[in-house]
């Protein structure tokens, strides 16, 4: 979803998952096909995003927003390339701001990932928004519904929720300029390149751009 329409609807955020299905209908094996274009499926940054990632190892950044609903279904296909990736593939994901409006979901995947429960929730989180038409974009509700989860410390979940994951929230803001982001989900790989969302193909140009930084 681009910038622009996030402005629009992120309070809309409960739209069915089907209604979106439309940016997910190129298939891998047509995309394999089809050689990545630079200005079309990747842009090459005119001047390189900060890496944490040591120099033996290929970085690629997923950006990516709770309220988007392309995100939401390019989420399963993200899961299965993870699974595939090779070692030398270091993942990072970064929860976007378009506005302040999205701070508390940024706030939120940083809390679920200082206290290892990505696994666990993250694709919940989805669920609640784009299925559930739960409006989890502020930190009382936030909050609510991460206690109906059970089995989480709470009192460890608000003291990071209202302290360290809000400076991680203007560093993944920072990350998300220096990416020149604009739109979900999408990708940065090597600090050197951004790949706009395209569904399944998304994945074979991320795959192509990080045998190309291999080669370098």
């Amino acid at each position: 979803m681009q910038r622009r329409d996030f402005s629009r609807s992120l309070l809309a955020a409960g739209t069915t998952a089907l209604a979106a299905t439309g940016g997910l209908t190129l298939t891998p094996a047509l995309a394999q096909r089809v050689g990545p274009k630079e200005g079309t499926d990747f842009v090459r940054l005119a001047r390189p995003a900060p890496v944490e990632t040591p120099a033996s190892q290929v970085e690629v950044v997923e950006f990516f927003a709770y309220s988007c609903v392309h995100c939401f279904n390019f989420e399963p296909l993200f899961d299965e390339w993870l699974k595939k990736k090779p070692a030398h593939v270091n993942v990072r994901r970064m929860p976007v701001a378009f506005s302040p409006a999205f701070v508390p979901m940024q706030r939120l995947y940083f809390t679920l990932e200082a206290m290892n429960l990505v696994e666990r929730l993250h694709r919940k989180v989805f669920q609640a928004i784009h299925v559930d038409r739960q409006q989890l974009t502020a930190a009382p509700v936030i909050t609510a519904w991460v206690e109906k989860q059970g089995g989480v410390d709470m009192a460890r979940f608000n003291g990071l929720f209202n302290g360290a994951a809000a400076g991680l929230a203007t560093k993944a803001t920072q990350l998300q300029d220096a990416y020149k982001v604009e739109g979900t989900p999408s990708l940065g790989v090597a600090g050197r390149y951004y790949v706009n969302g395209q569904g399944p193909r998304t994945l074979v140009v991320a795959d192509a751009l990080i045998a190309e930084v291999r080669k370098a």
